[in-house]
């Protein structure tokens, strides 16, 4: 009777070290570990701005955005083909990394102080600036020059409404859910310009449908230091991702990257920021 007894308590330990093993198992394909084992890492991107984060028709992945997660997850320790690249709409990028839906985020994320009490950035690693894209033969070269002109930009975004309050008070502001009506407006005609981040805007007018069609006024209205957003309070993942960012321009990575993405647009981009340093 003691045997059984024994024989019993030897079987409910060998079942437990079994669940335990079956668990820790599962851990390893989670975006927790290193890519070393076999695991994955789910990562933060826009899957709507071309030449940034676009999802392709065949669901493969591009822009300068994409270029740089796949460069620091590398570094992180992943394969290509570990990395998950899940869809993060602005709305809800601080909530996708308290949740731990994502590692990482990158997708056109500017980093501020209302941003920073949520999430912790790693970089910056792009500073970009509000600008205006217009018509190739456009006459539009400044601001005022938007008096009367039809100017457009997203619907909830603050990009038109800045211009309007503080420069060309007579423009037209015409807003459209997205950028890509804004810019089959512009190329039709019923708006004269279009005003988001110039690095989005460039991502459009260096697609091949658009190429030599549009230009870039250079206005530099405002500045954008682009980060990487990690939960808050994960250093050592931080740490990590900046090293990784520093090493990318080092090795002139971040350099091709700003070529192949945004070149046939001709952007003239800022050098790579330093990391921790904010332009404002």
């Amino acid at each position: 009777m003691k045997l059984r007894k024994v024989t019993a308590a030897a079987a409910a330990a060998l079942v437990l070290s079994l669940t335990a093993t079956a668990c820790g198992g599962d851990d390893n394909d989670s975006d927790s570990g290193s890519g070393s084992g076999g695991g994955k890492i789910k990562v933060g991107i826009k899957y709507d701005q071309p030449g940034l984060g676009l999802k392709e028709p065949n669901g493969s992945f591009s822009g300068f955005d994409v270029d740089v997660a796949t460069y620091v997850a590398k570094e992180l320790g992943y394969k290509p083909d570990q990395i998950e690249f899940v869809e993060t709409k602005s709305a809800d990028r601080e909530n996708a990394l308290a949740r731990g839906d994502v590692k990482f985020i990158a997708a056109t994320y500017s980093i501020n102080d209302e941003r920073k009490k949520k999430v912790d950035f790693a970089g910056p690693y792009l500073l970009a600036h509000q600008d205006l894209l217009v018509k190739t033969d456009s006459d539009i070269a400044k601001g005022t020059d938007l008096n009367g002109k039809n100017l457009c930009s997203v619907t909830g975004s603050t990009s038109a409404q800045n211009i309007h309050d503080t420069i060309a008070p007579k423009a037209n502001l015409k807003e459209y859910s997205g950028y890509s009506e804004c810019i089959a407006a512009l190329q039709s005609g019923t708006v004269d310009a279009v005003t988001t981040d110039d690095s989005i805007l460039a991502g459009f007018a260096a697609q091949p449908q658009y190429k030599g069609k549009f230009k870039l006024a250079g206005l530099k209205l405002s500045n954008e230091n682009y980060g990487i957003g990690v939960k808050k309070g994960d250093t050592a993942t931080l740490d990590k991702i900046n090293k990784a960012l520093e090493k990318m321009v080092s090795d002139k990575s971040w350099d091709k990257a700003v070529q192949d993405n945004f070149g046939p647009a001709n952007y003239k981009n800022e050098p790579a920021p330093k990391i921790g340093v904010i332009v404002k």
